[in-house]
């Protein structure tokens, strides 16, 4: 398996405000990764977003390894976690596949930091793009929209609605129009491309019950189309080395 990952940080003062870091290219089957700050980490300051990237102390430097590097792996649950195959069921992915697999869907989310993991969106032939994510801000909504959330069934639609044009945040409804949370930041953009066009596909994946923490609770599904942008092509995210 080959692909890309990126880190992003989030804001001190404002969730809505992020810009992606560094980009991790790689390649599981030799094994071999790579790693570069991208054009993104130069709005860090005034972000107040903290830089270098942990472990990556030059900004225009390309760092490659045969192991993957400790920013990563801290966010990777061990094989040896009893309750791994549990931890894999929540993002609805099977117990076969390699741990580092779950960076494709949970984000790497940590509570000692602001970083978020999230891979590049891939266009295909037919202008198309899947992606699946938690529901960010679940803890936020009310009680109503909690139970709400706790009833919701695999395959139920989902409307993603771009908020204010000055805003980058796209919200989450059911289609009764209850509120159930946002998309991820570093998505927001890509799919509110899509949604302004209305074409696009949401669906429930699965609701995690508690214990599972509310960063984790609702797993969604979108089929995306785009005419002719390629995703996560702009200026922030091109390697500075």
């Amino acid at each position: 398996m080959s692909g890309t990952l990126f880190i992003a940080g989030r804001s001190h003062n404002d969730w809505r405000k992020w810009t992606p870091l560094g980009r991790l290219d790689l390649d599981l089957e030799r094994p071999w990764y790579r790693f570069r700050h991208v054009r993104g980490s130069q709005r860090a300051e005034e972000l107040q977003i903290l830089l270098p990237v942990p472990g990556f102390g030059e900004l225009r430097r390309s760092y490659e390894s045969s192991h993957l590097f400790p920013v990563f792996q801290n966010r990777v649950m061990n094989r040896r976690r009893p309750d791994l195959p549990d931890y894999l069921e929540s993002m609805d992915l099977p117990t076969s596949v390699t741990p580092i697999h779950a960076l494709w869907v949970d984000g790497g989310y940590r509570v000692t930091d602001r970083l978020n993991v999230f891979p590049k969106l891939t266009r295909g032939d037919d202008g198309s793009f899947r992606c699946r994510f938690f529901a960010h801000r679940t803890r936020h909504l009310n009680s109503g929209a909690q139970r709400r959330i706790e009833a919701l069934k695999r395959g139920e639609n989902l409307h993603l609605v771009s908020e204010l044009p000055d805003s980058p945040t796209v919200a989450i409804y059911t289609e009764e129009r209850q509120l159930v949370g946002w998309v991820p930041m570093f998505l927001a953009h890509e799919v509110s491309l899509a949604t302004s066009s209305t074409r696009y596909d949401a669906k429930v994946v699965r609701v995690n019950p508690v214990p599972r923490p509310s960063s984790h609770r609702l797993l969604v599904e979108a089929v995306c189309f785009w005419q002719k942008h390629e995703p996560m092509s702009g200026e922030d995210f091109q390697p500075l080395a």
